[in-house]
């Protein structure tokens, strides 16, 4: 997509018009790059100056319309890293310069008995960045003060940004699945998330087991000291107390159930999964479980947060320019992806790996 002239009142921002599948046939009415007027925050709402927003999954699947859009057109993106602009109305603890991140749950009623029990990710009025209110696919958004999160400087944007979804999804995957130290944990689907998954996993002293469609994704999975790596179909060498699915496919979830011991759990990590085949009860029975992972919570991105900085959690990426953003969800959806893709709105070109 063509840049657009700059212009200071307004600002880029990529918008999602029609979803429709990434399939090769043309789709100028999809994604369009478009100069804006800036958003204004409204009270309680902060605007960001985004620096770096990293490609999900979701995001694809919402172009595509797997995931039905709540509102179009809507601006994409809910792992964003940036620069607070300037804050609205009775904002406390967020002034202009902080660098911050915003991620997937934009806003939860904090009423209902769940949002109570600390439970928010399940709150029947919660709404979500880039899906209900515009994300970071664009120079400046807005956020939710209350979710929005302080980052300490010198962090480098675009190695942060692929945190703010795939590593705290994939670190409420860890504790839904009630993994403990020492455990054997399979991974079925090896990209953004579990890069950071795995680090997580072998700072606690798990063994790992990857299983991936993609061999330069199983030679990437032991490099990173995954003890075993293999396709989907290959049983791993032994059984695991516990399996994280990855892959929008029903079928690696009766993968992971397979490989999973007496009493193991496997955790879905996704929010949109094609139909899951039949399977005999008996890969079910023996008190195996499988349990969904539904959105994050606040607490669930400052403990990630925490601990990214204790290991450090190391990010791979691939980075792209924001007029770029149609290519980079392509590359994810044909699996050309290597880690995670990230739009470097600022334009500051950092290395890619970090």
């Amino acid at each position: 997509m063509p840049r657009v002239p700059s212009d200071d009142a307004t600002s880029r921002a990529v918008v999602l018009r029609r979803p429709s599948p990434f399939d090769g046939s043309p789709a100028p009415d999809r994604l369009r790059l478009e100069r804006r007027p800036d958003p204004e925050p409204a009270a309680g709402e902060v605007l960001i100056d985004v620096d770096a927003c990293a490609v999900c999954r979701t995001d694809l699947q919402l172009c595509e319309g797997d995931l039905a859009a709540r509102r179009l057109p809507v601006v994409p993106g809910h792992q964003i890293v940036g620069r607070v602009a300037r804050t609205g109305a009775g904002v406390t603890g967020h002034a202009p310069g902080d660098l911050v991140g915003v991620a997937w749950l934009a806003r939860a009623c904090g009423e209902c008995t769940d949002c109570v029990r600390g439970r928010e990710n399940l709150c029947e009025s919660a709404t979500f960045t880039g899906w209900d209110r515009d994300g970071g696919f664009a120079e400046r958004t807005t956020a939710d003060a209350g979710f929005v999160y302080r980052l300490p400087d010198g962090i480098d944007p675009l190695a942060a940004a692929p945190l703010l979804c795939g590593g705290v999804i994939g670190y409420r995957c860890l504790h839904i699945a009630e993994i403990t130290p020492g455990a054997t944990v399979g991974l079925y689907g090896f990209g953004a998330s579990a890069t950071c998954v795995i680090q997580i996993l072998l700072h606690w002293g798990c063994e790992v087991f990857v299983a991936t469609r993609s061999p330069a994704e199983q030679d990437r999975a032991r490099r990173l000291g995954a003890v075993w790596a293999g396709g989907y179909d290959e049983p791993p060498p032994v059984a695991l107390d516990a399996a994280i699915t990855f892959a929008p496919s029903g079928d690696v979830v009766v993968d992971a159930l397979r490989a999973v011991r007496r009493g193991g759990i496997v955790a879905i990590n996704a929010i949109h999964l094609d139909r899951i085949p039949q399977f005999p009860y008996e890969l079910l029975w023996w008190e195996r479980q499988l349990r969904s992972v539904a959105n994050v919570t606040r607490d669930d991105v400052a403990g990630l947060l925490r601990l990214a900085a204790e290991l450090p959690i190391r990010t791979e990426t691939e980075l792209f320019g924001l007029e770029a953003a149609p290519e980079a969800l392509q590359r994810l959806r044909d699996g050309r992806i290597s880690g995670a893709a990230v739009l470097d709105i600022s334009g500051r070109g950092r290395p890619s790996r970090a």
